[in-house]
């Protein structure tokens, strides 16, 4: 069994919406585990159970990104759970530009290249800002506006969630 990222972000979607703390899925060599907590859902494991042992209890997928290191130049506003929260924006026409998928948010196609995009970059509609990471799938994620790069709130190899905001846009015009 495979799952898209669409796929998981509709069964994060459907367990935000029940009455239901926990899920675990098993299919095969497919382990999923979401797990309800205060700031809402969050993956413990999503990888193919054959992959390893579990990772320690209490252990997930933010708190696993929170030791990897982010490049210098990377920011983040931090929530009251840890979690990443958009700071007021500093130009009020600029757009916000949202995490279509729960992941791993990269700046660059690959590690030791230059980003996709930096403050001051012109971007179009279909020009690629970064690369949101999820069960090992590379899913590129777009400006979806046309105009200037006026933040970038995510940081590199950073957890960002469904609807974060990534970058903020101010639209040409």
């Amino acid at each position: 069994m495979s799952l898209t990222a669409k796929d998981v972000a509709e069964i994060i979607r459907l367990l935000e919406e029940s009455s239901f703390d926990e899920l675990e899925l098993e299919s095969g060599d497919l382990k999923l585990s979401l797990r309800r907590g205060e700031g809402g859902v969050t993956p413990s494991t999503a990888r193919p159970a054959a992959d390893g042992p579990p990772p320690p209890k209490g252990e997930d997928l933010r708190s696993r990104s929170k030791r990897g290191s982010s490049p210098p130049g990377g920011s983040t506003a931090e929530g009251r759970d840890g979690g990443s929260a958009a700071a007021p924006p500093s130009d009020p026409d600029a757009v916000d530009v949202p995490s279509p998928l729960l992941g791993i948010f990269y700046r660059a196609p690959k590690p030791g290249e230059a980003p996709f995009i930096e403050v001051g970059a012109k971007v179009g509609a279909d020009t690629v800002i970064g690369i949101i990471e999820v069960m090992k799938l590379m899913n590129s994620v777009h400006a979806g506006v046309t105009g200037e790069v006026v933040e970038i709130l995510a940081a590199n190899a950073a957890l960002v969630e469904y609807g974060e905001t990534l970058v903020r846009v101010r639209p040409a015009g």
